[in-house]
């Protein structure tokens, strides 16, 4: 658990915004991570915990506690209890991008589409993270965290994450404070063994990005391939030589809304069926089982619209900056706001403010922001 002088934040995330905390410490342990937040805890540090740095927003002055990097690494294979599947359990500050193409390599199907997204896996289930309709909750099996409320470690599964789009328990929403305070210490997956025949490609996202036309088998290795050249032609593919990619990824999530209110929208913005759980259970105590099924709860059918074509379309061109500023709009993909170059906190949320006050203005939704802020306000 060995404390460091802090290093600026502008330094450590992708938006490059904010200057050193006023502590540091690194971890690169399971161990050492455990050791570093029950020690900050017991001294009632206000703390955060970095890893990528990727989805993460923070403000200009110096954050007043301790910053906790977490550089663990490792990836175990176990058995699955499913035939035809494996098991890898990673350790949290293992780089995603990374475990996407070790499971590549391997002929592990389940996070393929999943390429390039930057950040570490412990930062994956946070936000469910996801890309061409794959998301980390279609394969998560559980994660190894500890509570700030007890200190104690424990293996908890993926169905108490409350996990959503681009949510869940753990995750700190803008305005508000997370439902559990943890902190993941491992994830676990359960992945398809496909190895070099690949699998067909059944999702409408995922296709339509593909531009598959038959639902013949892929390899993995091209489906990658495919998807990091996409995520390149959109600035997602960080570069220190392309300003587009000092961002957040997409700062504004794509918004979900009931089907009513879609329908108010222009017939051609993109829009997708926010799939309803199949798996659902209804359980009757036998005591109470009269021989009839109760009805099926129904509730409103809800579809996922475009952020980046809500901004587009509300005047907001690629490119966009205000005024005399150093934050602006990536010239390729709207939903990215981008550091042009020694940009401050303020900068970056006055820009985010505007975009989103055109998009309230023109259509009548408050688009959310995806990052994790810290010390900022929109």
């Amino acid at each position: 658990m060995p404390e460091v002088s802090p290093i600026a934040l502008s330094q450590l995330t992708t938006l490059r915004t904010g200057a050193a905390p006023e502590r540091m410490l690194e971890a690169r342990t399971a161990d050492e991570l455990v050791a570093a937040l029950r020690e900050v805890w017991s001294r009632g540090d206000e703390w955060f915990v970095l890893g990528g740095g990727s989805n993460l927003f923070v403000g200009d002055e110096a954050f007043e506690g301790t910053v906790i990097r977490v550089l663990t690494t490792g990836i175990e294979r176990l058995d699955s209890p499913h035939r035809g599947r494996t098991r890898l359990r990673v350790q949290a500050g293992h780089d995603w991008d990374a475990l996407v193409a070790h499971t590549v390599e391997q002929g592990l199907a389940g996070i393929e589409a999943m390429s390039g997204i930057p950040g570490t896996v412990g930062a994956a289930p946070v936000q469910n993270v996801g890309a061409y309709g794959q998301e980390i909750q279609e394969t998560l099996v559980e994660v190894e965290l500890i509570d700030e409320a007890t200190g104690e470690v424990s293996t908890v599964p993926a169905s108490d994450l409350g996990l959503g789009f681009r949510t869940s328990v753990l995750k700190h929403h803008y305005g508000g404070v997370p439902l559990r305070r943890a902190v993941i210490l491992s994830v676990t997956l359960d992945l398809a063994v496909v190895g070099d025949a690949g699998r067909i490609v059944r999702g409408e996202q995922l296709r339509r990005a593909l531009a598959l036309e038959n639902e013949a088998p892929v390899p993995l290795a091209w489906v990658r391939e495919r998807i990091l050249a996409t995520r390149a032609a959109k600035g997602m593919l960080l570069d220190p030589d392309d300003a587009d990619t000092a961002s957040a990824g997409s700062f504004f999530q794509n918004a979900i809304v009931p089907e009513s209110v879609a329908r108010t929208l222009p017939a051609e913005c993109p829009r997708w069926p926010v799939a309803p759980d199949l798996d659902a259970v209804t359980v009757i105590p036998l005591g109470a089982y009269d021989g009839a099924l109760p009805p099926l709860a129904t509730a409103p059918a809800e579809v996922k619209v475009s952020a980046a074509w809500l901004i587009e379309h509300s005047g907001i061109s690629k490119g966009f900056r205000l005024p005399r500023s150093r934050a602006g709009v990536s010239t390729k993909h709207a939903l990215a706001l981008t550091n042009r170059g020694g940009a401050t906190a303020g900068e970056i949320a006055e820009l985010a403010r505007y975009i989103s006050s055109r998009v309230q203005s023109e259509f009548g939704l408050m688009l959310q922001p995806e990052p994790v802020l810290v010390g900022v306000e929109i």
